[in-house]
């Protein structure tokens, strides 16, 4: 007998508290390391974290979980190639307790490690964030990142950055040095973005 919306803004509401405390406690399960059950070995720490947690996240922890891989014996995960902070926040992202600080701090490199554990909603986020603030100092690097994880959008912004923007007179010294080791490929559309821009003129 009462207001036909009320329960639906109810079901919404719950849903929505539900949600909270559960992203709360999973990271507090990561912040106080409430019975972990794997260690990640980085370059310079480690941290604990949950098999479960990992393996419903990234299809690539879930197979080293489900098959006899020496990280399945020994509880030990090493990843050399990254930071205990990039770990940390790469960890963070994963239990849903992600901070914009340390995203932003070290977004290239979680690029990196989100192309390698398959964590598809991370690499668009990367991606997105990437192209928001493309300039002299980081388009190339940024162009080859693009390139090498495959993000398409990220690519075509960095060329057009350099073409429409007439930036490659700006950075002509780097992108001598870039050409000079970047894939034929990736040489082949930047000079073809070249050509179809004066092209127009």
């Amino acid at each position: 007998g009462g207001d036909p919306c009320s329960i639906w803004s109810f079901k919404e509401t719950a849903q929505n508290r539900s949600t909270t405390a559960a992203l709360s406690s999973l990271g507090r399960m990561l912040s106080e390391q409430i019975h972990t059950d794997v260690t990640i070995d980085a370059s310079n720490g480690s941290i604990g974290a949950h098999r479960a947690i990992l393996a419903s996240r990234s299809p690539v922890f879930h197979s080293m979980f489900a098959y006899n891989l020496k990280e399945k014996e020994l509880s030990t995960i090493k990843i050399s190639d990254m930071t205990i902070d990039v770990c940390e926040a790469f960890l963070g992202y994963l239990y849903g307790a992600a901070q914009i600080e340390d995203f932003m701090a070290h977004r290239s490199a979680l690029l990196r490690v989100a192309d390698k554990y398959d964590v598809s909603d991370l690499k668009e986020l990367c991606e997105e964030s990437l192209l928001e603030d493309i300039d002299t100092k980081n388009v190339l690097d940024r162009l080859q990142d693009a390139y090498m994880y495959q993000l398409p959008r990220l690519k075509r912004s960095c060329i057009a950055y350099l073409v429409n923007f007439g930036k490659i007179l700006d950075i002509r010294d780097d992108l001598n040095v870039f050409l000079q080791s970047a894939d034929r490929e990736l040489i082949g559309e930047i000079f073809q973005e070249v050509l179809d821009t004066w092209k127009g003129f």
